[in-house]
Order: structure tokens, then sequence, then C-alpha cells
């Protein structure tokens, strides 16, 4: 990371497995043994993915109206957690009597795509209506590291409807999981945060043009050269924990892959100028004193549809927030 910008705080620790489902069975000697982390099983049954679904829903409203992130803080993990908890935290120093704008965010029309595999993390994907965001489809990824704890959603994002893969599913219906390292692909699950950060730095091949790409980057080039104030980047990868990317096999033989990263935008005035914060959350989540720099950190959350060796990645969809500011 540059040494112009240091690391704002803020971002929740990621949550780390520390247990694991048994299933148990007797040996001809008559002793049980342990081997839940072997047995390759349906992360969930369509009927608690549903309740998770709508335990989340319930929860998301009542901490949006009241501006309290311990409303569901059981009920949000890994990028959309830090998106959220942010989000919350600055309308709650805005709004300390809770949300004027609230309305209910109903979701509605779930499918659910959910893997077989054997470990932990388990984690399904929903796919929703919902009654804000026109015709976009809202895509949640719940996940879970142990029996006994609540389902949380890790990732969040809008996608179009035909832009979403068919997936590759056995004759039950249960979805195929791609490994973080997984062989034949254009990029490896585990490498595609890492990738993309060095692409937006620094270009070169390997990920699609796109509004998320290559549109992105002429962007930031433009802002970067704008006279009065300068514009410096600094992306990295996020990778681990309950950041860590998931995926799911397609039926083409590619994968869809969920992953994150972060975001630092330090923005310098010229001498003798300086800069106004007129956003009231940019002002909420601020430490230090706006004199001539302000450094902005954000989290984003991508789908990415990865092809089979020899194709470009190409990023379908991308869902950021603003989760701290730093004044200098």
């Amino acid at each position: 990371m540059s040494k112009l910008l240091r690391r704002p705080r803020g971002l929740r620790k990621p949550v780390t497995a520390v247990a694991l489902a048994t299933a148990v069975t007797l040996t001809a000697s008559g002793c049980v043994t342990v081997h839940g982390e072997r047995e390759v099983l349906p992360a969930a049954t369509k009927a608690e993915a549903a309740r998770a679904l709508k335990d989340f829903t319930t929860a998301y409203n009542k901490a949006d109206k009241a501006y309290d992130g311990s409303l569901d803080e059981d009920h949000v993990t890994g990028a959309l957690g830090a998106i959220d908890a942010a989000k919350l935290k600055a309308g709650h120093t805005n709004h300390p009597d809770g949300n004027p704008n609230h309305s209910d965010l109903e979701l509605s029309d779930a499918e659910f795509t959910i893997p077989k595999k054997a470990g932990w993390p388990r984690w399904f994907v929903a796919n929703t209506k919902a009654n804000r965001g026109g015709d976009f489809r809202w895509m949640l990824v719940f996940t879970r590291d142990e029996v006994n704890r609540p389902w949380q959603v890790a990732y969040l994002t809008l996608m179009s409807p035909g832009d979403v893969p068919e997936f590759k599913k056995d004759k039950d219906g249960w979805a195929q999981p791609v490994t973080a390292d997984a062989a034949g692909l254009a990029v490896a699950p585990q490498d595609m945060s890492r990738k993309y950060a060095t692409y937006l730095k620094d270009g070169g091949d390997g990920f699609a043009p796109g509004r998320h790409t290559s549109q992105w980057r002429t962007t930031r080039e433009k802002n970067a050269s704008r006279p009065g104030l300068a514009r410096q980047y600094v992306d990295e990868p996020m990778t681990s924990g309950d950041y860590a990317p998931l995926g799911l096999r397609t039926a083409d033989g590619g994968a869809m892959v969920f992953f994150a990263t972060h975001h630092y935008e330090k923005q310098t005035a010229s001498k003798g100028l300086s800069i106004t914060v007129d956003n009231e959350n940019v002002k909420a989540l601020m430490t230090g004193d706006v004199k001539q720099s302000l450094t902005l950190e954000r989290v984003s959350n991508q789908v990415a549809v990865d092809p089979a060796k020899g194709g470009d990645v190409e990023i379908l969809t991308r869902l950021e927030g603003l989760t701290g500011a730093k004044g200098s």
C-alpha cells in the first residue's frame, strides 16, 4: 500500500471457523467416529435457505429503520457486513432517532442455488426480486462456518436477469462449488481479487472491457488530472476469512465467482485551495481534519464470469460502499 495512504480503521474482523458439524457412524468395534468434515452434503435444505432469507430481511429492515447495527450484525458479514456497518454508523450519527426515509425491503420470487460440498464454510446463493432496483435481481450469498451460527450474507450484488448464468447441477438439483485453487479456469478464484486490484492499477490483459474494468480505469485517469485537485488510487485484495471468494461451476464449464476488494481514493488540493466536504455520510465517518487532503475508503464486492482457460474474466456487476474517511 502507498506510504501516502494510511489504512483507515473500521472494517470488522473476519470470522474464523471454530467448529465442525459432525456425522456419527458406528464402527465394527462399537466406537464412535467423527468425520463431518469429509461428508459431502447440501449446504442447506431449500426450507432452511428460505428461512435464512426471511431472517436476514427482517433483521436488515429493523437495523435500517433504527440505524442500529446491533440489530442485524448477526446476519451480515464479509464485504456486505463492512458496507452495512459503515452505512448504519453514518446514519445513526446523522439521524440518532432513526432513518426518516426508511421503507421495508421486500425480497420475493427467490431461487436458491445450493452447492453440495464437504467441510466449512457452508454457503448458498439466493437470486431474488426486490421492491426496489427495477428489474434487477438481488443476488445474496449466505454463509456460515459452524452449525450453531446463524446464516449471514457476505455478498450482495444486483444483476440483470439475462446476466445470471446457468449453473451446473447434479441429478438432484444441487450445484457444484468451485474450489479456491480450481484449475482449468482463466483465473483461480483465490487469485481473482489480487489480479483485479493489479489490473485496476496497471491495466493489461485478463479482464474483458466494460464498465467495471476499462471504463472505470478511464474515469479514474480523467479524475486524476483535473486542475486543482489531484487524486491517487490504491486497490487492495481481500481474500481471507469471510472475505474469501466463493464460486459456482456454470453449465459451460466455467464459473461464477463472488469476490471482494478494498479501495482508497486520496484527494489532495493544490496549494492555496481547499477541499469542501458536503456529503453527510463522509462527514459522519471522518477522522482527522481536512486541511489539504481527504482519503476515502471503500469496500466493493463483485460478481465475475470466470471462463475456461484462454478467455477473459468478465466483471458482471459491482456494489461498493464507503467504509471510512480521513482528513489531513
